[in-house]
C-alpha cells in the first residue's frame, strides 16, 4: 500500500507530486496535527508558537488520468488518531474571546473516548483540510475555497465520500489537519487537534462540472462553500445544490428553491473568524430519496 507522510502548507497549482496513483488506487496518509507536533503541553499558547507551519498536509498526490473538467473522489476507508490531542482559545478569535484566556488543554485520549476535565465523550474523528489544487497560484492550507482546503466540516469521517474539482492535471490532492471532535462552528478556533492515519480511495469521474466539493454520506448530499460574509456562502452552496439537483429530480428552479426550504438541511462548519482573514465555511444539503438517482455519478 502507498503511504505518503510528507508534510505540505498550501495548495498550489505548481505543486510537486510526492506520489502518483491509479483511479481506485488505496493510499494512506500519515499526518501532523495542525501546529506540527509543536504544542507538547499546557504551558505552550497559540500565539507563541510558528503559525508559518499550521495545517500541514500530507500530499500532494497526482491521480493518473485527471484533467481539468474532472472530478476527484475520496472515499474515506478509516481514520486513526493517536492518545493524545489539545485544544486551544485563540487570541482575537471567536464569540467569546472577550470573555476569555488564552488557553491550551491536553486532552487524552484512551478507548476511542476523550478525556476533558470532569466528563468524557466517545470521539468521532475527521478530516479538516481535503482539496485539490486550483487552478492558479497557491492557497495557504489553513484557508478553504472552492478547491476544498481547510473546510472543517465534522461530516468527513470514515464512511464519508467527499467529491472534489480536478482544475489542474492529475488533480494534485491533499489531506490534513485530524481532529478526534470537533464541533459545528468551532468556536474557539480548534478541535481535538490530533495527529493519526487516514485510509483513502482515490477514484475519477471523467468529464463532470463540479464548482464547490461536496460530500456525500449514507442518507445525505452536501455542498461545501466558504466565503468572509455567511450570506455569500449560503449563496454560492445554494446555487450549486440547485445546480446539480436540477438534471436529477427536473423540477424548475422556484420547485428546487422551495424545496430546499423544506428539506435543506444548513451547517456551519466553521464559524469563527481566524487572525489572519474571516471566513465562513458551511454545508447545505438534501436528504437521498430513493427512486432519485446520485447527483454526481
Amino acid at each position: 500500500m502507498l503511504v505518503v507522510d510528507n508534510a505540505n502548507y498550501v495548495f498550489s497549482s505548481n505543486g510537486k507530486a510526492v506520489a502518483n496513483v491509479k483511479s481506485e488506487e488505496v493510499v494512506l496518509f500519515v499526518t501532523q496535527d495542525c501546529f506540527g507536533g509543536q504544542i507538547k503541553d499546557e504551558t505552550q499558547l497559540i500565539h507563541e508558537i510558528d503559525l508559518n507551519k499550521a495545517n500541514p498536509t500530507a500530499g500532494p498526490v497526482y491521480v493518473e488520468g485527471a484533467e481539468v473538467g474532472d472530478v476527484i473522489v475520496a472515499d474515506i476507508l478509516d481514520i486513526k488518531v493517536g492518545d493524545k490531542g489539545f485544544a486551544c482559545s485563540v487570541p482575537e478569535s471567536g464569540p467569546l474571546n472577550d470573555v476569555s484566556e488564552i488557553r491550551t488543554k491536553i486532552i487524552d485520549i484512551k478507548d476511542d473516548t476523550a478525556y476533558y476535565n470532569d466528563i468524557k465523550w466517545k470521539i468521532d474523528p475527521m478530516v479538516g483540510v481535503i482539496g485539490t489544487a486550483p487552478a492558479e497560484g497557491e492557497i495557504p492550507c489553513g484557508l478553504a475555497g472552492n478547491h476544498g482546503g481547510n473546510m472543517d466540516s465534522k461530516l468527513i469521517r470514515k464512511g464519508s465520500r467527499v467529491y472534489l474539482p480536478v482544475r489542474v492535471e492529475g488533480g494534485l490532492f491533499q489531506l490534513g489537519d485530524l481532529h478526534a471532535t470537533m464541533g459545528d462552528g468551532e468556536v474557539s478556533g480548534t478541535g481535538i487537534e490530533i495527529c493519526g492515519e487516514v485510509l483513502v480511495r482515490l477514484s475519477l469521474i471523467k468529464n463532470f462540472e463540479l464548482n464547490w466539493p461536496v460530500t456525500e454520506t449514507d442518507d445525505m448530499w452536501y455542498v461545501n462553500s466558504t466565503d468572509p460574509e455567511y450570506g455569500k456562502a449560503l449563496t454560492e452552496a445554494s446555487k450549486e445544490l440547485m445546480r446539480l439537483m436540477k438534471p436529477v429530480y427536473d423540477w424548475d428552479e422556484t420547485d428546487i428553491f422551495i424545496y430546499l426550504s423544506l428539506q435543506g438541511d444548513v451547517g456551519v462548519n466553521q464559524g469563527v473568524y481566524p487572525i489572519h482573514t474571516p471566513m465562513f465555511t458551511l454545508r447545505f444539503g438534501i436528504p437521498k430519496v430513493v427512486g432519485k438517482k446520485a447527483l454526481i455519478e
